[in-house]
C-alpha cells in the first residue's frame, strides 16, 4: 500500500494530479478514518497504464473509456492521424533549426518565404547582416545563408565570360526600341548587364542613356566596351540598386528595364519607378510570363520556386492599367532569343564539369537549361510591354 505522497513518487505526477485523477474516477483510494489515503498496487499500475496510453496522445476522458470498456479503435485512429501531424511538424521544426544552425540546407526555408512573406523575408536577410545586393542574391539564387559565398563564387565563375546573362536577341531589342518616342532624350536603363541593349539603344535613339547595374563586374565590362565606340558619350553608367535608385523625380522620358523587374516584383516596379518618368513617360518592360493557364507541372514547379510572381500575359495587363499606365505595344521573345543564352550558357557548363560537378550552382544552372529547352517559347516566354504613363 502507498500514501498519496508515496504513490506520486513511485510515478512521478505530482501529488495534486492525483487528487484530480481521483476527482475524475479514475482512480479510488481508500481514506483512513485519521484522513489519509492509500492506495494499493493494482492503483500504481492502472496508473502507469494511464500514463502510457496519454504519451500516446489520448485525453485523460479517452484513458478513462479505454480502461472501463473495449478499446474504440476509431479514437485510436484519430490520434494516429494527429500523431503524425505532430511528428512531421516536429521533423520540419528539427530540420529548420538544423538549418539555421548551418548543419543541412536552408532552400526549404527561403522557397518558402519568398512565396509567402517576400518582404519580410527581404527584411530579416538584412537584419543578418545582407546588403541588399547579397540578399537579393540570397533569395534569388544561392537561397542558402550557410553556402551563399561559395554558391556565389562558383555562380560568377560559370557567367563572367559570358556575354549574355539573360535571353534575348538584337532583332527583339530592336523591335522593342521602335515603341520609343523619337523625342526621347533622357533614357534610363535598369539592369544593363554587360551592355547588349545598352549599345543599341546608344546606337539607335537619339537620347542619352543613363545604365544602372548593381554588379559591378559588369558595369567595367560595358564601359570598356563603350571606351571602344564612338557612341560611348551618349552614356553614363551608375553603379546602384534599382530599388534605390538615385535620381530626382520626372528625370526621365522612358525607362528601359529588360528582364530584371522580377528582382523586384512588377507591382512594386511599376510604383516605385513611376515617380521618375515625365508626364506621358515611356516604362519599357520584359516579364517572364506563363503562355497557357496549365503549364508542364515541371515547369510549374520550377517557376512556383524561381519567380513566385510570374503571372499570365492577361493578368500583367490587368495590373499596367490599375496602376495607371496604358499598353503602347507588346510581343513575345522568340525562341531563338532563348537559344542565345542557353546554348553558351551550356557550353560554359560543360566546360567547367570536370572541376565542378559538386557544385549547387552548377547544377542549379543545369536543370534551368534543360526547362528552358523543353518549354522556352512554349509554354512561359519573356513577353515585352512598352506601357505610357497615362496623363
Amino acid at each position: 500500500m502507498y500514501l498519496i505522497s508515496e504513490l506520486a513518487a513511485k510515478v512521478g505526477v505530482s501529488r495534486t494530479t492525483l487528487l484530480y485523477y481521483e476527482k475524475l474516477g479514475l482512480l479510488n483510494g481508500q481514506k483512513l478514518s485519521n484522513g489519509y489515503r492509500r492506495y494499493s498496487e493494482r492503483d500504481m499500475q492502472r496508473l502507469v497504464l494511464i500514463q502510457q496510453l496519454q504519451s500516446a496522445g489520448l485525453t485523460l476522458k479517452e484513458c478513462q473509456s479505454c480502461l472501463d470498456v473495449k478499446l474504440d479503435k476509431q479514437t485510436l485512429v484519430e490520434r494516429l492521424h494527429q500523431l503524425e501531424q505532430d511528428i512531421e511538424k516536429k521533423t520540419q521544426a528539427r530540420q529548420l533549426l538544423l538549418g539555421l544552425l548551418g548543419e543541412r540546407s536552408q532552400r526549404d526555408l527561403h522557397n518558402q518565404l519568398s512565396q509567402s512573406a517576400p518582404l519580410e523575408h527581404l527584411n530579416w536577410l538584412s537584419t543578418q547582416g545582407y546588403s541588399e545586393k547579397e540578399a537579393l542574391r540570397l533569395k534569388w539564387l544561392s537561397k542558402d545563408m550557410n553556402e551563399h559565398d561559395a554558391y556565389m563564387k562558383d555562380f560568377m565563375e560559370v557567367f563572367a565570360p559570358l556575354e549574355r546573362w539573360g535571353p534575348g536577341s538584337q532583332k527583339d531589342t530592336l523591335n522593342a526600341v521602335s515603341f520609343l518616342p523619337k523625342s526621347a532624350k533622357n533614357i534610363l536603363e535598369i539592369g544593363c548587364g554587360k551592355g547588349s541593349s545598352t549599345l543599341l539603344l546608344a546606337e539607335h535613339c537619339d537620347a542619352h542613356i543613363t545604365a544602372i547595374d548593381n554588379e559591378p563586374i559588369a558595369i567595367e565590362h560595358l564601359k570598356r566596351r563603350l571606351s571602344q565606340t564612338a557612341i560611348g558619350e551618349k552614356v553614363s553608367l551608375t553603379c546602384a540598386s534599382m530599388t534605390s535608385l538615385p535620381f530626382a523625380a520626372s528625370s526621365f522620358d522612358a525607362i528601359w528595364a529588360e528582364g530584371c523587374v522580377y528582382i523586384m516584383g512588377m507591382e512594386n516596379a511599376l510604383a516605385q519607378w513611376k515617380p521618375l518618368l515625365k508626364d506621358n513617360g515611356i516604362l519599357m518592360v520584359s516579364d517572364l510570363v506563363w503562355l497557357t493557364d496549365s503549364p508542364d507541372e515541371a515547369s510549374k514547379q520550377f517557376w512556383q520556386s524561381e519567380y513566385p510572381d510570374m503571372q499570365t500575359i492577361a493578368t500583367r495587363l490587368r495590373q499596367f492599367d490599375a496602376m495607371g499606365y496604358d499598353i503602347v505595344g507588346q510581343f513575345s521573345l522568340g525562341r531563338e532569343a532563348w537559344q542565345n543564352y542557353w546554348r553558351p550558357l551550356q557550353c560554359r557548363i560543360d566546360e567547367l564539369a570536370s572541376t565542378m560537378a559538386a557544385s549547387q550552382a552548377l547544377i542549379d544552372i543545369g536543370n534551368e537549361i534543360a526547362i528552358y529547352e523543353k518549354s522556352a517559347a512554349n509554354e512561359f516566354t519573356y513577353q515585352y510591354f512598352t506601357l505610357k504613363l497615362r496623363a
